[in-house]
């Protein structure tokens, strides 16, 4: 008995040693618990912080989402994606696709201009269909500085690209002009009689302001009909007949506003880069100053009107588009 006695109370003796290898495990579990504590006090205060920034936002994004919703928001809003810089345009090969578009249009249009004149629009309206049929997903077929300063005014083009595409045109003008005097001087060799190269009618005496204006005019209709052919670029037919039948329109009014009332013709000719190659600058006068003052009254009317007219068509068509959408 006395041996069951000290057998049973050997285990009370190993208790001690027990509860001292639970301690350790009982701290481990407190240290855990503090560090969940510390996680979720940072969990917590991060929440605030992001609701805190959150609830500041709202303020600031209304604002500038109000002032995009307003009408000179929408007016002045930029109208392409591109950042184009004259350091990145070139990295794009794209670029030297849309120049020669406009390269190879104009100098199709300068072709027939040079060839038909204006004073058959039933004609022009085919060829220029055509035209921007074929070369539209080149270059959008702007193939006219009035559309083209149109398209830079009203931040659908960036100012590298609007500068390009008027040199294109240039270039283009004058690339029709050099094939039709080449064949000009080459019937010459073969028949024996030189064809005159067509040129503009001088401006009769005291109907200066008459053509400029019917520059304006007719500069604003080709800039509104491009502008409104902006909302059909998903078909390229419905785009170039809208633009087509613009500079269709704008040739028929000003043709029949100057014959009729003034007895003008020959004097319009609503694309700048052809009209420089047309013979619109006085080559001879009796002094420098008068040369240079008909240099600049030349410019004035065919140049510069017609850029300010369809810079006011586009103006006319982002107008009412915007008052067409407002609720």
């Amino acid at each position: 008995m006395a041996k069951s006695k000290k057998s049973g109370k050997k285990p009370k003796t190993a208790k001690p040693s027990v509860k001292e290898e639970k301690l350790p495990k009982e701290t481990e579990k407190v240290e855990k618990k503090d560090e969940k504590e510390v996680k979720a006090e940072k969990v917590e205060k991060t929440e605030k912080v992001v609701k805190t920034e959150k609830s500041e936002k709202p303020a600031q994004i209304p604002a500038q989402s109000a002032k995009k919703n307003t009408f000179c928001g929408k007016f002045w809003a930029k109208k392409y994606e591109e950042n184009e810089s004259i350091l990145t345009i070139f990295k794009d090969h794209k670029i030297y696709g849309n120049i020669l578009g406009e390269v190879f249009g104009t100098m199709f249009i300068a072709l027939i201009i040079f060839t038909l004149g204006l004073s058959q629009p039933l004609y022009m309206f085919f060829i220029l269909l055509g035209v921007v049929i074929a070369v539209y997903k080149l270059s959008g077929a702007q193939l006219n500085p009035i559309n083209t300063v149109g398209m830079m005014v009203t931040r659908r083009m960036s100012a590298i690209r609007g500068v390009l595409y008027l040199l294109a045109q240039v270039v283009g003008a004058w690339l029709g002009y050099v094939i039709v005097k080449a064949f000009i001087s080459t019937s010459a060799g073969v028949t024996g009689t030189e064809s005159e190269f067509p040129s503009m009618a001088v401006i009769q005496e005291g109907y200066y302001w008459v053509v400029a204006f019917l520059e304006f005019l007719g500069a604003a209709i080709v800039g509104f009909f491009y502008a409104r052919a902006q909302q059909y670029k998903k078909s390229v037919v419905a785009f170039a007949t809208v633009v087509a039948g613009g500079m269709t329109i704008a040739v028929v009014v000003v043709y029949l506003l100057s014959y009729a009332y003034f007895g003008l013709s020959g004097n319009f000719m609503l694309n700048p880069a052809i009209s420089l190659m047309y013979g619109i600058m006085p080559s001879a006068a009796d002094g420098v100053m008068e040369l240079l003052g008909g240099i600049a009254q030349a410019l004035f009317c065919y140049v510069l009107f017609p850029v300010i007219g369809g810079v006011i068509g586009f103006w006319l068509s982002d107008t009412s588009n915007i008052l067409a959408e407002e609720k």
